[in-house]
């Protein structure tokens, strides 16, 4: 079988760990990455070429692109990848705001025949799928609530770019950066939030994005969720409770790069009111390795070779992440009225 030739534009920490799972794949090979730290074009000792701009990368022979680029040009570059013909992978977030991945599934519908993915990576861990098979098979009852908190010390973490506290490229601070993950996965477990409160501030970093967001939101079935998304939390934390009507599911911990964020643990709780007296029977797994990088890579590329529909990380699912994201956004009014916010239901 022919190899799927992978170009990857934006050759940061993400597009190198992306770059590690091709190479580990089977049926792909990276022929070309492009970076603006790139001085001039060239080729690596194994013969992987280089350019500073994606549309140079665009002329090469490829078969998909993996778009790890800033906010401000991932949809520009996921739109010309889809023109030509490619299938694209991008990281989220989409874009800046929800008009960017508007323009992006409109291309997308234009070329039906591609598959386009996005990169909601906290899906591929193993407590995450674990989880969410208990939750579908239905033995602890329906979800009532969740609570969830995912923070970090600071918008700019690990040596990482400042493009992150700079709204004319980044669109948001730490809920559109990392608290995006956590609005992922409420939805992935609970559906759709669609009466949100919440509050928005910058007032420790003073950056014009947000380094907290609180958020108390609710399903149309009476499922609520409540979200703190942080970059004032001095111990990197992950943490989602998820309540259902026969027991609890405490996801804590998650697997990392920077390794912060502690052991990625699945605490299953068995309920019994009448008997326990609020102290159930716990079991608790830990998982050691993370698989996520590339099982999701290779999710997209078993699309692509047997002709699958992308189900996990679609469009239309990050479409509505970033939708409820902008609803988190717009329920505050001072944040509305300062950031000229538009009503996200009405886009």
């Amino acid at each position: 079988m022919d190899k799927l030739r992978v170009g990857i534009a934006g050759y940061g920490v993400v597009g190198k760990r992306r770059r590690d799972c091709v190479d580990r794949h089977p049926n792909m090979k990276v022929v070309a990455v492009c970076d603006k730290v790139f001085q001039e074009e060239g080729e690596f000792s194994d013969k992987v070429r280089y350019y500073s701009d994606y549309n140079r990368l665009l002329n090469e022979d490829l078969d998909l692109l993996i778009v790890c680029l800033t906010n401000d040009i991932a949809p520009d570059a996921t739109i010309a990848g889809l023109n030509k013909g490619l299938h694209v992978f991008c990281e989220k977030p989409p874009g800046k705001n929800l008009d960017d991945i508007k323009r992006v599934i409109q291309t997308a519908e234009n070329n039906p025949k591609l598959k386009l993915m996005y990169g909601f990576n906290h899906r591929y861990h193993e407590s995450i799928k674990e989880a969410l098979q208990i939750i579908h098979s239905g033995k602890l009852g329906k979800i009532i609530n969740l609570r969830g908190v995912y923070g970090k010390s600071k918008l700019i973490t690990f040596n990482q770019p400042d493009w992150r506290t700079k709204r004319e490229i980044a669109g948001g601070g730490v809920l559109l950066d990392q608290g995006i993950h956590m609005v992922d996965l409420m939805r992935l477990f609970a559906g759709d939030f669609t009466e949100v409160h919440s509050f928005i501030s910058n007032d420790f970093w003073k950056y014009d994005v947000e380094d907290n967001a609180y958020a108390i939101m609710r399903t149309p079935e009476g499922v609520v969720g409540m979200l703190n998304s942080s970059a004032t939390q001095w111990r990197h934390r992950f943490h989602l409770d998820i309540n259902l009507e026969k027991g609890s599911i405490i996801l804590g911990g998650i697997l990392s790069g920077s390794k912060s964020y502690g052991a990625e643990t699945m605490t299953i709780v068995t309920a019994d009111p009448d008997n326990d007296n609020g102290d159930p029977i716990e079991q608790t797994t830990r998982y050691n390795k993370d698989f996520s990088w590339d099982e999701e890579i290779s999710y997209f590329s078993d699309a692509i070779l047997q002709n699958k529909e992308i189900k996990s990380g679609s469009y239309i699912e990050a479409f509505e992440t970033m939708r409820l994201v902008y609803r988190i956004y717009y329920a505050d009014p001072n944040w509305r009225k300062t950031y000229s916010i538009p009503n996200p239901d009405s886009i």
